[in-house]
């Protein structure tokens, strides 16, 4: 009863704490988004990048930027890997292989942070430090200026100009993520996270065993690893590690920090289109879908128990921390499968089927409730154009939203959106079923060593992190392949983004009519959610058979 009623209050606490930030820190972002006047420090910064802060790109130039600064990230990182065995602080850790380096530096430049290695025994603290904690900021803060650019699709008319992604990228990183990971490093810090520049240090257990620990600068990496939704842990067992999470009062800090920016988001939508009404109904879907998720994943792994300890425990505790226990685990999960976040406190792999298979399916809708930083906005966004659509079918009207005309080329664009992912989940999960060598790296067999398959490929394309323990992926082939999908999994949606946001931007808005759907009431709410669990459910629902839902029935 005690760890039930300590389950419900951490719930309300989280909630209460959203709801705290969702005004103040929505408004927020949106001023940075639309301010006039360039920071002192921001105008050094485009000084020494030639950039030209007062003009304004097309989409193709703005994605031209988006593109040519990733690039040079990912090469940016490879080679740091390579050659950290002559860097300072590498701990005598060797170069990386090519292999390993390329996944790691797709992973992180596409704020994905899949991890197939262990961070303690293969990065030393200067690649932590000033590669992988470097792009934890700025891929994270390239999302939000993608979504930007959709937002200013609709608010603008008549003009192929949609900002500038240099002062986007500049301005997020510098007045949202740098202040607000400064100040949650230091309440880290002092609520006992890890920060030095310790190497590896030979303790004594308790049992009298000998162990070697490695120290680093752990909370200033972990503040940004979950407001980024970036997820990549200092240590290999990332949040579950009490160097990174040592009590419950940081787990569920760390649980708030990679939700709050994403719930907030929907904030500065509203406000920045001028009717936050709309806002608060795209807010009101994000939290009807993680309410669910978190219900129905906490009740699995608390009614399903296989084993004795687990009837001791009330629960499913395989996999679990003891000193976090199943509520907080559950709630862990669901929020970080349901943003582009892989950080992890308990292991997937050994939850519940029907536990697990959801935390599956929650990537699986595109991880926008409330999705990562920029991500989880856009594509709810745009599977709203979808609903929207699906409504003027229904009633032979030409749809609009916002003020903005839905065409066939701005369906088009959401529809090539909603396709990619799934197509790159199926396509590489399939072949690497159908390849011998390669379903050797499964440590299970039958349904569950496909799930371990699936779960894998859907972390990937949905730019998630997070994975099933049971599938050995360091190897040339996983980190090639599921590195090439990290990379496709991010940035074909957002050429698509972009695209959409340049079609909506060149209208003309059309008045509000008796006709147009309103779309900010409790029935468009109803619409959207039903849209966004059917197209999702219809798409992967024979994946799921073969996997999760078999081992379930089974």
């Amino acid at each position: 009863m005690n760890e039930t009623l300590a389950g419900w209050l951490q719930i309300l606490a989280l909630v209460g704490a959203l709801a705290l930030s969702y005004r103040p820190l929505g408004d927020y972002i949106a001023h940075c988004l639309t301010a006039s006047r360039h920071l002192r420090v921001e105008r050094a910064v485009y000084r020494a990048g030639g950039v030209n802060a007062d003009t304004e790109q097309t989409w193709s130039g703005y994605l031209r930027g988006v593109l040519a600064f990733s690039l040079v990230s990912v090469l940016f990182l490879y080679t740091f890997q390579r050659i950290q065995d002559r860097l300072l602080l590498s701990l005598g850790m060797k170069p990386v292989s090519p292999d390993q380096a390329f996944n790691t530096a797709a992973s992180f430049v596409t704020n994905t942070n899949w991890q197939s290695y262990s961070g303690e025994s293969t990065m030393g603290h200067l690649v932590q430090m000033a590669g992988l904690a470097v792009q934890n900021f700025v891929s994270a803060a390239v999302g939000i200026a993608v979504v930007a650019t959709l937002i200013r699709g609709f608010t603008r008319k008549r003009t192929d100009h949609i900002g500038n992604f240099w002062v986007d990228l500049t301005r997020v990183t510098l007045r949202v993520l740098l202040p607000l990971s400064f100040v949650f490093a230091i309440v880290l810090l002092a609520a006992g996270v890890v920060q030095n520049f310790h190497g590896v240090q030979a303790v004594t257990t308790i049992a009298g065993d000998h162990q070697s620990i490695t120290g680093g600068p752990v909370a200033s990496q972990e503040a940004i690893k979950e407001l980024g939704t970036n997820g990549g842990g200092f240590y290999s067992a990332n949040s579950a590690h009490p160097f990174e999470n040592p009590t419950a009062f940081t787990n569920l800090l760390e649980i708030y920090l990679l939700l709050v920016i994403s719930f907030s988001l929907p904030r500065t939508f509203g406000t920045m289109v001028g009717d936050r009404r709309q806002g608060y109904a795209v807010l009101a879907v994000m939290g009807l879908v993680w309410a669910a998720s978190v219900a129905v994943v906490t009740v699995n792994e608390l009614h399903s128990v296989s084993s004795p300890a687990g009837h001791a425990a009330g629960g499913m505790m395989e996999g679990k921390e003891q000193r976090l226990g199943i509520w907080a685990s559950a709630l862990f999960a669901v929020s970080t499968t349901l943003t582009s976040c892989g950080a992890v406190d308990a292991a997937h792999d050994s939850f519940t089927p029907g536990g697990g298979g959801l935390l599956i399916f929650n990537m699986m809708l595109g991880e926008i409730a409330p999705g990562g930083t920029g991500s989880g906005l856009y594509g709810i966004l745009v599977l709203a154009i979808v609903a929207v659509f699906v409504a003027g079918l229904m009633v032979g009207r030409t749809p609009e939203y916002l003020g903005k005309k839905l065409g066939s080329r701005e369906m088009k664009f959401a529809s090539l959106y909603i396709l990619t992912t799934p197509a790159l989940v199926l396509v590489g999960s399939g072949i690497a079923m159908a390849l011998p060598g390669e379903r050797g790296s499964m440590a299970n067999d039958g349904p569950h060593g496909f799930s371990e398959v699936l779960y894998a490929f859907t972390s990937a394309a949905n730019n998630n992190g997070s994975a099933f323990a049971g599938l050995t992926a360091n190897t040339p082939w996983y980190n090639t392949v599921l590195g090439l999908v990290m990379v496709f999994g991010r940035f074909l949606p957002m050429i698509f983004v972009l695209a959409l946001a340049g079609a909506l931007a060149g209208q003309r808005p059309v008045p509000v009519t008796a006709g147009t759907l309103p779309t900010y009431r409790p029935q468009f709410v109803g619409l959207l959610t039903g849209v966004i669990l059917i197209v999702v459910g219809l798409t992967y629902f024979p994946a799921l058979a073969l996997g999760p839902l078999a081992e379930g029935l089974h």
